[in-house]
């Protein structure tokens, strides 16, 4: 065998192009290399989706000396020898992997480079910025979320590598290939380290095919491909089946998403099933979920199927709503427009801040109900929610909301 090196370090791209997804982000950095115009940024996603690969090939493309460092486990003095290299080459490009682990001894020794531009500060990071990276760095940054590529990029870029460079003379069942992008859930070098594994454990000449697969890989993933040609069509069909109150279909999918054994996707889309389509008709089915969800997930399986079973028949069972999803939504949809206006002086936390208008403190009034705006002045009647009254509970809960409404208008 010729190859070296991991399959997935051997296939890494080079170039912009061949990086999977992400196509809007790709061209936005490319443009910035090709240009000479780099700046600080924040690449952050799940893991095995391209963020290295990212930041690699720009610190191959971008005409200065480039640095790691590991947030996670490299030292104040590390960074001193990368500032001193700065110092020295005019600037230079800085590799910060886990950025959102580094302290704040190391921030406040950094930021001043990075302001300047001694140091075009490339961040990766798997946790969301806007809450695990201090506001300090992100002000400093431009920030990119790295989205996983679908099911076909992945089959497609699968087929592209050419495996001759293991001189086994081997070939790849489609259907292979296809089932290795579903199971690796949008990790490309999931996806990889699984063929590699396959092709490992392969005899010269022979052909890949489901039989060789089902006999070497872990139960888990085995347990996932014999849900079906799309394990995530069947999640969404127990989602459906849910919404739709037909328990019978439900208990269908469920059970072929319990011979998958991934419960920790199961019990992610219960919860979200609940706030999603039974909302504020049945509110208590949040806690009630939460318990059998934790149940599940605490006795595994078999015994998990129970608790998951009882609960799936009561979604099905309960009334529904989804006037909350569409609020948030609509409020979403102001916000990525850029609708993220002033807050009115009144309400602001700051009492040093001189405003005109003093505060109603609600508990002081009766029914907590005090004329008084909260919007922001462009959004003053922008109505989000819109009641439902399908139901008995949300029936209340429209008419304490419409009362409401009634007096906050009144200003």
């Amino acid at each position: 065998m010729k190859l070296q090196s991991p399959l997935a370090d051997f296939v890494r791209p080079k170039k912009f192009g061949d990086v999977l997804g992400n196509k809007r982000v790709i061209n936005i950095l490319e443009k910035l290399v090709d240009n000479n115009n780099m700046i600080s940024i924040i690449l952050y996603g799940p893991t095995g989706v391209g963020k290295t690969t990212l930041a690699t090939i720009i610190s191959e493309y971008y005409p200065l000396n480039h640095f790691k460092f590991n947030a996670s486990t490299d030292s104040k003095a590390t960074l001193r020898t990368i500032v001193d290299s700065a110092k020295m080459y005019g600037n230079v490009l800085l590799i910060v992997d886990e950025i959102h682990r580094m302290n704040r001894d190391i921030q406040d020794y950094l930021l001043p480079y990075v302001e300047k531009g001694t140091i075009i500060m490339l961040g990766l990071t798997t946790e969301n910025p806007y809450i695990a990276v201090n506001p300090a760095v992100r002000s400093r940054v431009s920030i990119f979320k790295i989205t996983r590529p679908d099911e076909l990029d992945i089959e497609s870029f699968l087929k592209n590598i050419d495996l001759s460079v293991y001189e086994k003379n081997v070939t790849v069942d489609d259907d292979v290939y296809k089932k290795i992008s579903v199971y690796c859930n949008g990790e490309v070098r999931t996806a990889i380290n699984l063929l590699e594994l396959l092709v490992l454990t392969a005899d010269v000449g022979q052909v890949i095919d489901y039989a060789h697969m089902e006999k070497h890989i872990s139960e888990a993933a085995k347990s996932t491909f014999k849900t079906g040609d799309d394990y995530y069509d069947i999640l969404s069909a127990f989602h459906k089946s849910v919404r739709g109150s037909d328990a019978n279909a439900a208990i269908h999918y469920l059970a072929r998403l319990l011979a998958a054994g991934d419960l920790e996707s199961l019990t992610r889309r219960l919860r979200a099933i609940v706030y999603e389509d039974i909302g504020l008709a049945n509110p208590l089915m949040g806690v009630k979920v939460d318990a059998a969800c934790n149940t599940a997930l605490k006795v595994g399986m078999p015994e998990a199927r129970n608790a998951l079973a009882a609960i799936t028949i009561e979604l099905c069972i309960s009334p529904k709503s989804n006037s909350a999803h569409i609020a948030i939504e609509k409020a979403l949809a102001d916000v990525n427009d850029g609708k993220t206006y002033q807050v009115p002086s009144h309400i602001i936390n700051n009492p040093t801040y001189d405003s005109k208008q003093p505060y109603k403190y609600a508990h002081d009034y009766e029914g907590h109900i005090v004329k008084q705006q909260y919007l922001p002045d462009q959004l003053k009647n922008t109505v989000y929610y819109s009641p439902q009254k399908h139901t008995k509970l949300e029936k209340i809960f429209a008419d304490e909301y419409e009362k409401n409404e009634k007096i906050l208008k009144d200003k």
